[in-house]
């Protein structure tokens, strides 16, 4: 029985049996990964009224501690939303193995054959708050990468992590791989935190998954090496050749379908040859969907809106409520994202080809995207299956973050005997 008060201790213990696993793991077959997913997949489903009682007890939980509504939504599960979180178990177990692909290969006129070649990173340590999936896809996708997973979720999910983390140690068990390739921090306790950051030892890099403080807590404390995933401060740039009725069903869908995901759009320029048409189109429509709308002096005309403050540019509100911003054009747009763009993503509303080519060429975001909603920025959209976060630094990683953005590489070099001159 661990002992749950004595912190270090505890995550020494899980740190070290996580190393031991990740050697086991960085040989499996890819045959025993697939068929670890599947059976964890079925395990959630028979397991989902279990799931949804442990769910009922975080989202009391939450509600007492004063989440907001949006975060509560984040926080929620149902059998429809546990559905897809086994859809995706699926989806990540029938994707190609990353683990031995050859990245490149070439001969050398020394007589050297080399082989670049995807390897797992070892023990990746996951950070999050309140989305219970993240449990199920983090440990999905580290496992399908080869690598053993050390997951601590947020307190409000502690309930529901629980009871999917069981159902993924179930496929472990099935597949007869170790179990404690997925291991999740089985306390509240913030020291856990903490001590995850220093692991220089045991975790090879951390992955943290929520809000500014959260993300900003690790760059700041971490000594493993980290995969940002920093907020999500989506812009969308209504261009003066933007087709109105596109424009209105991408706006619409990007801000409402569902508002606490990185994804939702949280800012509006509008090109001002557009202000009385489409701008006044959406901004209206945006209101008679709820959703308040912080708009700088010009659109403040438009009866219902809000007056912005300074506060309300690059703001991540994670809410129904965006900010709205006129710009004289194309270039006046790009420069705003620029100062108060998270480098998440950001779209383009345009007919015009040229259009879409500069906004692309000169915006520096991780996710570019042009008549599309942003709430498309989600690995299970791009076809990875799930994500276990979506990058927003330059290193090694960037944008959605799957199976095969959790592996390295070595190079495999072969020879006849041959010596260097």
């Amino acid at each position: 029985m661990q002992d749950m008060t004595d912190i270090p201790a505890l995550m020494a213990d899980i740190g070290a049996r996580a190393r031991a696993a990740a050697a086991e793991l960085s040989h499996a077959t890819g045959a025993s990964k697939k068929a670890a997913l599947t059976a964890a997949a079925d395990a959630l489903w028979a397991a989902r009224d279990a799931v949804l009682a442990a769910n009922a007890k975080d989202m009391t939980y939450g509600r007492d501690k004063g989440l907001s509504d949006a975060m509560l939504d984040r926080l929620l599960l149902s059998e429809d939303r546990i559905q897809s979180i086994c859809d995706g178990l699926r989806a990540i177990a029938a994707q190609d193995d990353p683990v031995g692909q050859v990245m490149a290969e070439w001969d050398q006129p020394s007589g050297l054959h080399i082989q670049r070649v995807r390897t797992p990173l070892g023990v990746i340590g996951v950070i999050y708050e309140s989305r219970p999936n993240v449990t199920a896809d983090a440990g999905a996708l580290c496992l399908k990468s080869g690598n053993a997973v050390i997951l601590r979720g947020g307190s409000e999910s502690f309930h529901s992590s629980t009871a999917i983390h069981a159902a993924l140690v179930a496929g472990l068990r099935a597949a007869d791989l170790p179990e404690d390739a997925i291991q999740l921090v089985p306390t509240r306790d913030r020291a856990a935190v903490s001590a995850m950051l220093t692991m220089t030892d045991s975790i090879d890099v951390i992955v943290p998954r929520g809000g500014k403080g959260l993300v900003g807590l690790v760059q700041k404390e971490a000594r493993v090496p980290v995969f940002a995933h920093l907020e999500g401060i989506v812009h969308i740039y209504v261009d003066k050749a933007a087709d109105p009725v596109k424009a209105l069903d991408v706006i619409l869908n990007s801000k409402t379908r569902r508002t606490g995901i990185c994804g939702s759009a949280e800012c509006l320029l509008i090109h001002r040859d557009v202000i009385d048409t489409i701008g006044q189109g959406v901004i209206r429509a945006l209101m008679d969907a709820g959703v308040e709308v912080r708009a700088d002096e010009t659109l403040q005309a438009i009866e219902g809106t809000v007056a912005a403050t300074a506060d309300d540019w690059g703001r991540e509100y994670l809410d129904s409520i965006i900010a709205a911003k006129v710009v004289d054009d194309i270039d006046a747009a790009i420069d705003h994202i620029r100062i108060y763009g998270s480098q998440h993503t950001e779209c383009i509303l345009t007919e015009d080809p040229a259009a879409v080519a500069r906004f692309f060429d000169r915006v520096d975001s991780a996710i570019l995207m042009h008549n599309a909603s942003t709430q498309f920025a989600d690995g299970g959209e791009f076809g990875m299956g799930a994500e276990i976060g979506i990058a927003t630094g330059k290193l090694h990683a960037r944008g959605p973050v799957g199976a095969e953005q959790l592996t390295s590489f070595k190079y495999l070099v072969t020879g006849d005997g041959t010596v260097r001159s």
